[in-house]
């Protein structure tokens, strides 16, 4: 079996060529706490780093010492001489929405679009618009140019890289057919649109009346109406995003926890960002079990434990080789796992970063996290 390049976080962090970093892998894998411990090694490496993060849950705040994140970006103290800085934030998609309403539509315009009650369901709930704003927001926070490093926690979803594909798939409703029936009488102008629309697509209005309901189908005609000034400005920045995400200074760390539908979902991962020839740094694979009586084999403590428990002796001693046992077969489980994605990409560097005794709900975790990072479990 190939041992895999082991994967020096150090030499990406310490990089000054490395401006942004991408945290990406299935849901529950631990990516958003390796996202804030990169941020905190880089920091304590001397770069001023900003994380941003889309997870709801507040322990991260609390672990960086801070009371709440929100979409503003947050200093956060740690005692350190290095001279970097840590700030991190947790995106808001709807006051990011809003935002970029807000600076690329003229006071009426933009007036109307945030009142406009389909406008405030789709910054809500629409799908894909959680992934398309975190890619304005990653986009916002470089063109800043206020900090040397930004690590990026994408969104947990059920599908690799959707924050890949959101601005394309917001295009195409923006863009679609339906859209565009739509617009037709806006567009076209006034009262004399509207009868050349009933005229010629009077089935289609009435379906969709049907269908949606007068009122939300005006809303709908309203808010495109309205939107489509200031859509072609979204999708370029949402192009120059991708293609920053493209460059050279941008460096993918995907995140697995050594299980079969993790590492199934990692193999994904690496696949897609090579076909979009997105620049892959290497695997974090997360909460790897070791024992430190590694040399004391799950058959040699089964046997043992037997021994013992038919002889009637020794009971706790039984116990304990009982536990080695379960944890070492649930070590050899995960091994397996991991030669199988080496196997099949054996040119992706690859780290692993021990299990916790518990979870992480401070600096000093962070830090810990930080340093296996950095060394491997």
């Amino acid at each position: 079996m190939k041992t895999p390049t082991p994967l020096d976080i150090d030499a990406i962090l310490d990089d000054g060529g490395t401006r942004i970093i991408v945290c990406c892998g299935a849901g529950g894998v631990g990516k958003t706490t390796t996202a804030a411990a990169l941020g905190l090694r880089a920091a304590e490496r001397g770069r001023c780093a900003v994380v941003l993060t889309v997870d709801p849950a507040r322990r991260l705040a609390q672990s960086m010492g801070l009371t709440e994140l929100d979409n503003t970006p947050r200093l956060v103290h740690t005692a350190d001489a290095s001279g970097g800085r840590l700030f991190a934030m947790m995106l808001d998609m709807k006051r990011t929405f809003d935002e970029i309403i807000e600076a690329h539509a003229d006071p009426e315009r933009a007036r109307q679009i945030l009142s406009n009650p389909f406008y405030q369901s789709l910054s809500s709930s629409f799908s894909g618009t959680q992934e398309y704003m975190a890619m304005e927001k990653l986009g916002q926070l470089r063109r800043s140019d206020e900090w040397d490093l930004i690590i990026v926690d994408t969104p947990p979803s059920r599908s690799a890289l959707d924050f890949l594909d959101a601005p394309e798939r917001l295009g195409r409703f923006l863009d679609g057919r339906f859209i565009k029936l739509l617009t037709a009488p806006a567009k076209a102008g006034g009262r004399s649109a509207f009868r050349l629309l009933n005229a010629g697509f009077g089935l289609v209005a009435g379906a969709m009346t049907k269908l949606l309901g007068a009122q939300v189908l005006k809303d709908l005609q309203t808010f495109v109406s309205a939107l489509d000034a200031v859509f072609g400005g979204f999708r370029q920045r949402a192009e120059m995003t991708y293609r920053l995400l493209q460059a050279p200074g941008t460096a993918f760390v995907v995140v697995a926890a050594p299980e079969r539908d993790a590492m199934r979902e990692a193999s994904y991962f690496v696949e897609r960002l090579a076909e979009e020839r997105m620049p892959l740094a290497g695997l974090v694979v997360n909460r790897v079990h070791v024992s430190p009586a590694a040399g004391l084999s799950a058959a040699r403590s089964a046997a043992a434990a037997e021994d013992l428990e038919a002889r009637g002796e020794h009971e706790l001693t039984a116990a304990v080789l009982r536990l080695h046992t379960g944890r070492m077969q649930l070590a050899a489980r995960e091994h397996r796992e991991r030669e199988h994605f080496v196997s099949a990409h054996p040119t992706v560097p690859v780290v692993q970063v021990r299990a916790m005794s518990q979870d992480v709900h401070d600096l000093a975790g962070l830090h810990e996290i930080g340093e296996l990072l950095a060394t491997g479990a």
